[in-house]
């Protein structure tokens, strides 16, 4: 993917030249930020391992084309990569209107998706919002899954292979939910929480 426009171009390539060893260390620290090894980032971005742990060790003058491609299996901005300020912040903000909502088959019981998109795989944090009587019923994830519920308000029940355990406001309850698990309001109030899902936890015993 080419960058588009002479200017823009212009800008980026007396920004390479006036890198010092800040590339390196931008590179390694978003590398280490998403938790990829260098043969991971090596087959995401298309450039050659040794390559990458050269740029990190600020032994090698990497071309644009090269940056580019770091940048992109990063996914940051190729202007991010090239800054010299020293941890720039990031922030990153999603509104009401972008934050996915899923419902329980019973309609009472409401999953806003909280968590990043880059972690979904093995981290997924939700809102969940219970009205009296709600269960929202969920299949069995992947080996070794765990999910922690915090309940913010009321209580709910939670119910994991015959045992089911009660939550109230305040105390989070952590179980496996590598088996087929349900989450109810079983009171007349309705009931807040939040919850976290791993699904490359340690295998438990």
């Amino acid at each position: 993917m080419g960058v588009e426009g002479r200017d823009k171009q212009k800008a980026l390539e007396a920004g390479a030249l006036a890198l010092s060893g800040q590339l390196g260390h931008t590179v390694q620290r978003l590398r280490k930020a998403y938790n990829l090894s260098l043969s991971e980032l090596s087959l995401q971005s298309g450039v050659a391992k040794s390559i990458i742990s050269q740029i990190e060790r600020n032994e090698t003058n990497p071309t644009l084309a090269t940056i580019w491609r770091l940048a992109e299996a990063l996914d940051v901005s190729i202007e991010r990569v090239l800054q010299t300020g020293e941890d720039a912040p990031f922030l990153e903000k999603s509104t009401k209107a972008d934050t996915p909502i899923l419902v329980s088959d019973d309609g009472r019981c409401r999953l806003a998706i909280i968590g990043w998109i880059k972690t979904v795989e093995w981290l997924q944090c939700y809102d969940f919002s219970a009205d009296p009587g709600g269960a929202l019923e969920s299949e069995a994830h992947q080996r070794g899954s765990v999910e922690s519920l915090s309940v913010l308000d009321g209580a709910l029940e939670v119910e994991v292979a015959g045992v089911t355990e009660t939550v109230k406001a305040g105390e989070t309850l952590r179980y496996r939910c590598d088996r087929p698990h349900v989450i109810r309001n079983a009171s007349k109030t309705p009931a807040h929480a939040t919850m976290v899902c791993i699904l490359k936890a340690a295998v438990m015993k």
